[in-house]
């Protein structure tokens, strides 16, 4: 396939100008250096995107930069023999939009180490429905997993659970046998939080107390919010039960004790999904395409944009007005 001499991408800048993003014509030779170039179908729009693409966290580390940590899409050319010509293909973090180019590009090229074949049980579209969200949420799973996480234990509190991360792991949990409480604010929500996995619906003052220690609540969790309702969740842990933390949506400060820890064996489990090693991130993508694919993501797909709708997204995102996943159709 001939790649065009121009095209379009979105791109941040910071410089004398000031900070701003947009679309913009660039050529192959603007983006950084990798060995795969695909022609690109979807992006995705997580909440580090919106922190990238307004600015209001320090996410980039080098500009300008094509946007977008999430990628999927066709092989065009390829100097790696991993790859050929039309291979559907995706990547998650790894760097972009943060110190390469990311996703929000009609094309994008990569650096093969971490390019993953599309799972055989995922479409494209699919696997940007999931994108870092969908594979933070798995990652979660699979460290509560290897740290010996039960049905067992109790249920499993979602935070921030209309949210991406949130919204997905409802339905990844679920699937994979636990019972799924999901903590929300939005009241208004409960009915779409039900229909994709979670059993129970609570108000965030299930996560109030501040208290060191409160009696056995939960059997562990995924915490996006951070700040006291991770604290709180701790607290209400069982016994050798498991907390991941994947977000600071609300406050990354943790004002806690040590109590959890030290007299109920409670683990705080820390989920960075963009630097995963890659024979874990193999091993999640290929459960995502089997027996952890979500069963609701056209439900939990509740919005589709262009490039053109990105600051939009962006600004409703960092006000809490975003439910369920956006995708990006480059």
């Amino acid at each position: 396939m001939t790649i065009p001499s121009s095209f379009n991408a979105f791109r941040i800048h910071n410089d004398a100008s000031g900070y701003r993003s947009g679309i913009e014509q660039v050529t192959l030779d603007d983006l950084a250096p990798g060995e795969v170039v695909i022609k690109t179908a979807f992006s995705s729009v997580n909440f580090k995107d919106a922190l990238a693409g307004t600015g209001e966290g320090k996410i980039l580390r080098k500009f300008p930069l094509v946007g977008g940590i999430d990628v999927a899409g066709h092989v065009v050319a390829s100097r790696d023999a991993g790859f050929k010509e039309g291979d559907p293909v995706l990547v998650t973090g790894c760097g972009l939009s943060e110190t390469r180019d990311g996703g929000y590009s009609e094309y994008a090229r990569l650096q093969a180490q971490w390019v993953i074949p599309l799972p055989s049980g995922l479409s494209l579209r699919e696997s940007m429905i999931l994108g870092t969200a969908g594979f933070t949420a798995a990652l979660a799973l699979h460290r509560l997993l290897d740290n010996r996480q039960t049905p067992e234990h109790g249920p499993l509190a979602v935070t921030g659970a209309t949210g991406g991360v949130g919204s997905l792991a409802l339905d990844i949990f679920s699937r994979a046998g636990f019972d799924v409480h999901a903590i929300s604010g939005k009241a208004d929500q409960a009915d779409y939080l039900r229909s994709i996995g979670a059993s129970q619906v609570l108000d965030r003052d299930a996560l109030s107390t501040a208290r060191p220690m409160e009696s056995v609540r939960f059997g562990g969790g995924l915490d996006n919010v951070g700040g006291p309702m991770l604290a709180s969740l701790l607290a209400q842990t069982a016994p050798y039960g498991n907390v991941a933390t994947a977000g600071l949506a609300a406050s990354a400060a943790l004002d806690s004790t040590v109590m959890p820890f030290i007299i109920r064996g409670v683990s705080l489990l820390g989920i960075a999904s963009a630097g995963t090693a890659r024979d874990i991130r193999d091993s999640v993508w290929q459960r995502l395409g089997s027996d952890w694919k979500p069963a609701h993501l056209d439900r939990i797909c509740t919005r589709e944009v262009g490039l053109a709708q990105l600051p939009q997204v962006f600004g409703g995102m960092l006000v809490g007005g975003s439910v369920g996943r956006t995708l990006v159709v480059i």
